[in-house]
């Protein structure tokens, strides 16, 4: 029993011993490991936080191009209405241009036209004219030509009016 008291017992100098060895152990884990895994820990979070950063400025950047966009679009909308309203003024100064001169060459042939009936109206007066003091001639030639009664005056006369309507 005794060695095996003294396998199982505990030893102060065996403690010791072990206590040391495993400081030296952990001084040397802590010099060869924990520093290398601790900056490479640390250089991995740095990556994270800087990504995180770009990405934050990305999306600023995009929020702000976005609020551009938005703005010229708004100006853009703006101007096409502008151009619209022009056009359109445009467009109804063009139409009443248009129908104030089709009024005016309407007005010119509609003068024209009564010009045109007037003088056909004089015409047809002088070719009457000419017809009456014709029939007015050849009446009176047969009136001296011959002593008329007053039945063949008024047979005369009714020749007279009947070719004057035909």
């Amino acid at each position: 029993m005794g060695a095996f008291e003294e396998f199982v017992g505990v030893n102060f100098f065996t403690m010791i011993f072990a206590w040391c060895n495993l400081l030296i152990l952990y001084l040397f884990l802590k010099k060869i490991l924990f520093k290398p895994l601790k900056n490479m820990i640390d250089s991995r979070q740095k990556e994270i936080d800087d990504m995180y950063s770009d990405a934050e400025n990305a999306k600023d950047t995009a929020n702000e191009l976005k609020a551009e966009y938005e703005s010229k679009m708004e100006k853009a909308t703006e101007e096409s209405e502008e151009i619209l309203k022009k056009a359109v003024r445009k467009a109804q100064l063009k139409e009443e241009e248009i129908l104030q001169e089709a009024n005016q060459k309407a007005a010119r042939t509609l003068e024209r036209a009564a010009e045109q009936v007037e003088q056909e109206k004089k015409r047809a007066v002088n070719e009457i004219k000419n017809e009456v003091s014709e029939m007015a001639i050849s009446i009176a030639s047969a009136v001296i030509e011959r002593d008329v009664s007053k039945d063949e005056h008024t047979a005369l006369i009714d020749s007279f009016i009947e070719k004057i309507g035909d």
